[in-house]
Protein backbone atom coordinates (compact mmCIF):
# COMPACT_ATOMS: atom_id res chain seq x y z
CA UNK A 1 0.00 0.00 0.00
CA UNK A 2 1.40 3.19 -0.55
CA UNK A 3 2.11 5.92 2.05
CA UNK A 4 1.73 9.87 2.04
CA UNK A 5 -1.23 11.53 0.01
CA UNK A 6 -0.04 11.41 -3.49
CA UNK A 7 -1.48 8.78 -5.43
CA UNK A 8 -0.59 9.15 -8.74
CA UNK A 9 3.00 7.27 -8.34
CA UNK A 10 1.99 3.58 -8.91
CA UNK A 11 5.08 2.13 -7.03
CA UNK A 12 4.06 0.42 -3.77
CA UNK A 13 6.92 2.28 -1.26
CA UNK A 14 7.17 5.88 -1.35
CA UNK A 15 9.24 7.84 0.60
CA UNK A 16 7.58 10.33 2.50
CA UNK A 17 6.62 13.79 1.11
CA UNK A 18 8.28 16.57 3.33
CA UNK A 19 4.75 18.05 4.08
CA UNK A 20 3.63 14.28 5.24
CA UNK A 21 7.50 14.03 7.28
CA UNK A 22 6.57 16.93 9.10
CA UNK A 23 3.15 15.89 10.14
CA UNK A 24 4.76 12.53 11.44
CA UNK A 25 7.03 14.37 13.49
CA UNK A 26 4.83 16.13 15.21
CA UNK A 27 2.61 13.72 15.45
CA UNK A 28 5.58 12.40 17.35
CA UNK A 29 6.14 15.10 19.29
CA UNK A 30 2.81 15.43 20.68
CA UNK A 31 2.48 11.39 21.49
CA UNK A 32 5.90 11.77 23.53
CA UNK A 33 4.71 14.82 25.04
CA UNK A 34 1.45 13.04 26.24
CA UNK A 35 2.67 9.89 27.15
CA UNK A 36 5.04 12.27 29.12
CA UNK A 37 2.21 14.37 30.86
CA UNK A 38 0.69 10.61 31.35
CA UNK A 39 3.39 9.29 33.50
CA UNK A 40 3.97 12.56 35.72
CA UNK A 41 -0.07 12.51 36.32
CA UNK A 42 0.35 8.70 36.99
CA UNK A 43 3.49 9.24 39.31
CA UNK A 44 1.62 12.09 41.15
CA UNK A 45 -1.27 9.85 41.43
CA UNK A 46 0.57 7.31 43.04
CA UNK A 47 2.23 9.59 45.25
CA UNK A 48 -1.27 10.73 46.80
CA UNK A 49 -2.26 6.99 46.90
CA UNK A 50 0.47 6.51 49.21
CA UNK A 51 0.27 9.56 51.45
CA UNK A 52 -3.72 8.69 51.61
CA UNK A 53 -2.69 5.13 53.06
CA UNK A 54 -0.13 6.29 55.40
CA UNK A 55 -2.71 8.68 56.45
CA UNK A 56 -5.29 6.38 56.84
CA UNK A 57 -2.61 3.86 58.87
CA UNK A 58 -1.62 6.71 61.44
CA UNK A 59 -5.23 7.37 62.22
CA UNK A 60 -6.05 3.90 62.41
CA UNK A 61 -3.29 3.74 64.86
CA UNK A 62 -4.28 6.57 66.65
CA UNK A 63 -7.85 5.75 67.02
CA UNK A 64 -6.61 2.37 68.46
CA UNK A 65 -4.92 3.74 71.06
CA UNK A 66 -7.67 6.13 72.32
CA UNK A 67 -10.28 3.36 71.82
CA UNK A 68 -7.87 1.30 74.61
CA UNK A 69 -7.55 4.37 76.92
CA UNK A 70 -11.33 4.90 76.67
CA UNK A 71 -11.70 1.43 77.86
CA UNK A 72 -9.42 1.14 80.17
CA UNK A 73 -11.12 4.11 81.74
CA UNK A 74 -14.84 2.23 81.39
CA UNK A 75 -13.01 -0.39 83.30
CA UNK A 76 -11.47 1.77 86.00
CA UNK A 77 -15.19 3.84 85.93
CA UNK A 78 -17.01 0.20 86.03
CA UNK A 79 -15.14 -1.26 88.99
CA UNK A 80 -15.16 2.64 91.01
CA UNK A 81 -18.81 1.93 90.60
CA UNK A 82 -18.64 -1.11 91.94
CA UNK A 83 -16.84 -0.12 95.16
CA UNK A 84 -18.69 2.75 95.58
CA UNK A 85 -22.08 1.08 95.30
CA UNK A 86 -20.80 -1.85 98.12
CA UNK A 87 -20.11 1.61 100.27
CA UNK A 88 -23.76 2.90 100.21
CA UNK A 89 -25.02 -0.66 100.66
CA UNK A 90 -22.68 -1.22 103.92
CA UNK A 91 -23.84 2.11 104.69
CA UNK A 92 -27.80 2.25 104.22
CA UNK A 93 -28.65 0.09 107.24
CA UNK A 94 -26.47 2.72 109.43
CA UNK A 95 -28.53 5.84 107.86
CA UNK A 96 -32.03 3.95 107.66
CA UNK A 97 -34.23 5.00 111.14
CA UNK A 98 -32.57 8.14 110.34
CA UNK A 99 -33.25 9.66 107.00
CA UNK A 100 -36.63 10.15 105.79
CA UNK A 101 -38.19 8.06 103.40
CA UNK A 102 -38.58 10.26 100.33
CA UNK A 103 -37.65 13.86 99.19
CA UNK A 104 -41.25 15.28 100.27
CA UNK A 105 -40.95 13.74 103.73
CA UNK A 106 -37.31 15.28 103.97
CA UNK A 107 -38.34 19.14 102.49
CA UNK A 108 -41.79 19.36 104.24
CA UNK A 109 -41.09 17.11 107.22
CA UNK A 110 -42.39 18.94 110.48
CA UNK A 111 -39.32 18.06 112.82
CA UNK A 112 -37.45 20.36 110.32
CA UNK A 113 -39.29 23.82 109.82
CA UNK A 114 -38.32 24.67 106.57
CA UNK A 115 -34.66 23.16 106.20
CA UNK A 116 -33.13 21.58 103.45
CA UNK A 117 -31.74 18.54 102.52
CA UNK A 118 -28.42 20.30 103.19
CA UNK A 119 -29.64 21.07 106.65
CA UNK A 120 -30.72 17.42 107.28
CA UNK A 121 -27.45 15.57 106.13
CA UNK A 122 -25.79 18.44 108.15
CA UNK A 123 -27.90 17.21 111.57
CA UNK A 124 -27.87 13.77 111.34
CA UNK A 125 -23.90 13.66 110.36
CA UNK A 126 -22.92 13.46 114.31
CA UNK A 127 -24.73 10.00 114.18
CA UNK A 128 -22.34 8.90 111.97
CA UNK A 129 -19.35 7.52 112.90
Amino acid sequence: MAHGSDSSDSSCVKSPSPASSRQGSSDNIKKVMRREKNRIAAQKSRMRQTQKADSLHLESENLEKENTALRKEVKRLTEEAKYLSSVLTTHEPLCSGLAPQTTHDLLYSPHHHGSTAFHHSIAVSHYQH
